[in-house]
């Protein structure tokens, strides 16, 4: 929310914010370590139950959010060719816009992030069924590759800029092939493999509570250097290439045991705002431009307060839609969910 709608007298970490797009790879990491941490061991996977499981986990906040905010679809009527308007209208309710990269950011431009995760929880049962290796070196091994392999078309970006933009290329810059490598399901598959192979890798690990708690204050003070004295230096095209996996993958192995920065982190907010954080992320874009185009908060004559009165309403809205939409959709959906069957019958 705040990368998309910066709020005032942020000098001190405007570095973080201005870049904060890297934290979706870092999303796109977890959701590979946390689906392989809960089903690697599992003896069988049923997809049907797990898509099915998915399904009931991103789509009715998703569809809530196009719901609120159709009238997105007459900015979108006005700026595109009438081609591009009927393909973004059909790919898009479908979770597949994200395959197109002029058509990533139809209708809700954040939106684009559940069209990678529902491509790659599709092939996610193929994904944890595959030969791993098994020990920690091994797994580490892995892991620093598949980092490397998802470099690749980011650093052959640099060197040929087939769309021929002016250099530096930043976050504003525009192309076909950098929207590629920044929207679609392809290039954020090394990122999720990274997660699985984490998931697994966690699992072999014998480590103590003080040595998490070392890895995750190092994790952090890694980031907080990172962004105070480096990011500025970075290619943009690598930063939104999984430039950042390594420590991310740290971070994660120091957080996944009980220490300090655990307990911290599960203080009852940040509980309620990580449970609210799908929805705020989904709706936060729409609404806020929402607001700032009727002009709401001069309305309500609380422009002094903005744009801080905005984030608080966008964030009522979240905890809102997760507690009435969210959560009640979630249950009614896993009631098609297929009743354990006998062993030995397929299900």
């Amino acid at each position: 929310m705040f990368f998309h709608f910066t709020p005032p007298h942020m000098q001190l970490i405007y570095p973080l914010i201005n870049n904060s797009y890297v934290f979706v790879g870092f999303f796109i990491l977890l959701s590979g370590f946390v689906l392989a941490y809960n089903y690697a061991d599992r003896p069988r996977l049923v997809k049907r139950d797990f898509w099915l499981a998915r399904f009931a986990r991103l789509y009715p906040i998703y569809l809530l959010s196009l719901v609120l905010f159709v009238n997105m679809l007459a900015v979108e009527y006005h700026a595109r060719s009438t081609g591009q308007f009927w393909a973004g209208l059909l790919l898009t309710p479908l979770l597949l816009q994200g395959w197109h990269p002029l058509l990533a950011t139809f209708w809700n431009t954040v939106a684009w992030t559940l069209s990678c995760e529902a491509a790659l929880y599709f092939a996610f049962p193929w994904i944890v069924k595959l030969p791993w290796p098994k020990t920690p070196g091994k797994l580490a091994a892995l892991l620093v590759g598949i980092w490397c392999a998802g470099l690749v078309p980011h650093a052959i970006y640099m060197v040929f800029n087939p769309d021929n933009l002016p250099v530096p290329i930043d976050r504003y810059s525009y192309g076909f092939w950098l929207r590629a490598l920044k929207y679609t399901p392809l290039a954020y598959v090394c990122t999720f493999l990274a997660g699985v192979t984490l998931a697994k890798l966690q699992s072999s690990l014998r480590i103590s509570s003080g040595q998490r708690t070392a890895v995750a204050a190092l994790s952090l003070l890694g980031i907080a250097i990172f962004f105070g004295c480096a990011v500025e230096h970075v290619p943009y095209i690598l930063m939104h290439g999984g430039l950042l996996v390594p420590i991310f993958s740290s971070l994660v192995i120091g957080l996944s045991g009980q220490n300090i920065f655990a307990t911290a982190f599960s203080v009852r907010p940040l509980m309620l705002l990580g449970q609210a954080s799908y929805a705020l992320f989904l709706l936060h874009f729409n609404f806020i431009n929402l607001l700032r185009e009727y002009n709401i908060p001069q309305r309500l004559h609380l422009a002094a307060f903005d744009p801080w009165i905005s984030y608080v309403a966008t964030l009522l809205l979240s905890i809102a839609a997760m507690y009435f939409v969210e959560r009640p959709a979630r249950q009614l959906i896993l009631k098609y969910k297929r009743e354990p069957q006998p062993a030995g019958k397929e299900m």
